[in-house]
């Protein structure tokens, strides 16, 4: 077994301004619109050296893994720190909006680095354009006061960190069905930009049940969250999280194992939302992820 200095990552969370806060909490929210149909996403060719082994989907909302050589003791991406496993495996992911490069750095344990740059494929997001006034949001703090602790238990819960192993996996469909809402859309108001959609809705209908896309430990199962109604959000490991939202009804309890392919819940419309779906969200961190490019392909 190798040894490394394990670099402990400091997690700091600045308080926004109320307004700024309610709208990244409204991206939360289902979208009624639906969106039109669109080809299968496009993913940027594998990359790969003799220091290091990558696979996956360099694209804007993407992710990769990796395996390094043994004489590999860290790996860097950017500015962020990966965790390692015992045979030299890791995990990272490209948020929505990353840059179109990003640098990989291997550190050897005889203090030797190797370079290699990574280019992440832009995306072309689906941008609505409407012709009226962005709204300036703003609540009251009578309201603030009851969503606080749900933003706190939320922010929370994605900082857990587990020995789960989904991040490791092929993910599958947590539930099949219609497509009304796509990661990434984004409306302009009259120029300024609104909050993009943070996930992948599906709409098979009220009461279908949803399962596990890949192993996980449940790190918050709750009911009558203000936006999300009924919320469940699964650490994969390694960084990476799933969230659920607008559940009709939980299948499990927060602290379960569970593997891929079981029973979550149910799909309902509670929360914030104007009809059944499932809100599916993916995080690495603090990158936001396209959860179809993760998936297989529609059947």
């Amino acid at each position: 077994m190798r040894t490394r200095d394990a670099a402990a990552r400091r997690i700091s969370v600045i308080k926004p301004a109320l307004a700024r806060r309610l709208e990244w909490l409204a991206a939360l929210a289902i979208s009624a619109a639906t969106a039109p149909a669109q080809a299968r996403i496009p993913t940027a060719s594998h990359a790969s050296s003799a220091q290091v082994q990558l696979d996956g989907n360099f694209i804007q909302g993407g992710w990769m893994r990796g395996n390094a050589a043994a004489d590999v003791v860290s790996v860097t991406v950017g500015d962020e720190a990966l965790t390692l496993d015992d045979s030299g495996h890791f995990f990272a992911a490209f948020d929505r909006d990353a840059a179109a490069q990003v640098q990989l750095t291997l550190t050897y344990d005889d203090g030797r680095s190797h370079l290699q740059t990574l280019s992440i494929a832009a995306r072309k997001w689906q941008i609505e354009h409407v012709n009226v006034a962005k709204r300036s949001g703003g609540a009251s703090e009578a309201w603030w006061k009851k969503r606080e602790p749900e933003w706190n238990a939320i922010l929370g819960a994605r900082a857990k960190q587990t020995n789960a192993d989904g991040w490791r996996q092929s993910f599958i469909w947590p539930v099949k069905g219609r497509i009304s809402g796509r990661f990434g859309s984004q409306r302009i108001y009259r120029g300024e930009p609104g909050s993009y959609h943070s996930g992948l809705d599906i709409a098979p209908g009220a009461g279908e049940p949803f399962v596990a896309p890949a192993n996980g430990v449940v790190v918050l199962a709750v009911q009558g969250f203000s936006l999300e109604g009924n919320l469940l959000i699964l650490d994969h490991g390694n960084g990476l999280n799933s969230a659920f939202l607008h559940a009709q009804s939980l299948a499990v309890s927060e602290g379960d194992a569970v593997m891929q392919g079981q029973l979550l819940g149910r799909v309902g419309s509670s929360g914030r939302a104007t009809g059944p779906h499932l809100h599916w969200s993916l995080k690495w961190r603090d990158a936001r992820l396209d959860p179809l490019l993760f998936l297989p392909d529609a059947e």
